[in-house]
C-alpha cells in the first residue's frame, strides 16, 4: 500500500493550496480516509476524515468552513482543497486511509489509521 500526498507549497495568508492524495497497491479504497497534520514540535493533528457508509465528513473546528475534500474514485485520489490559509495552517500534512470502517469515537486520532502517506509540506506566511 502506498500514499502519495502532493501539492504542499508556499503561500501567503488568505491564499489557497489543493492537496492531493493517491492511492496505490494494495488497497480496496479511499472511502475510509483522513487528513492530518503536525507542525515543528507539536503532535500530529487531525484535520478532516470520512468513512464508508457514512454521509457525514467530520471537521477539525480549526479548519472548517475554510477547507473542503472531495473523491476521484476513478483515480483513487482525494483531494483537500485549503482555502482562506492563515498562518498557523502551517504544518506537514498527511494522508491516511483505513481499509475497515472507523468507529466514529476514533476517527480523530492519528492511531485509528493504518496506512500513511509521507506527507506534504504546507507554509503559509504572514
Amino acid at each position: 500500500v502506498q500514499l502519495q500526498a502532493s501539492g504542499g507549497g508556499l503561500v501567503q495568508a488568505g491564499g489557497s493550496l489543493r492537496l492531493s492524495c493517491a492511492a496505490s497497491g494494495r488497497i480496496f479504497s479511499l472511502s475510509n480516509l483522513a487528513w492530518f497534520r503536525q507542525a515543528p514540535g507539536k503532535e500530529r493533528e487531525f484535520v478532516v476524515a470520512f468513512r464508508v457508509g457514512d454521509s457525514n465528513t467530520y471537521w477539525a473546528d480549526s479548519v472548517k468552513g475554510r477547507f473542503t475534500i472531495s473523491r476521484d474514485m476513478a483515480k483513487n485520489t482525494v483531494h483537500l482543497q485549503m482555502d482562506s490559509l492563515k498562518p498557523e495552517d502551517t504544518a506537514v500534512y498527511y494522508c491516511a486511509v483505513k481499509n475497515n470502517r472507523p468507529i466514529s469515537s476514533a476517527i480523530r486520532s492519528a492511531g485509528t489509521w493504518d496506512y500513511w502517506g509521507q506527507g506534504t509540506q504546507v507554509t503559509v506566511s504572514s
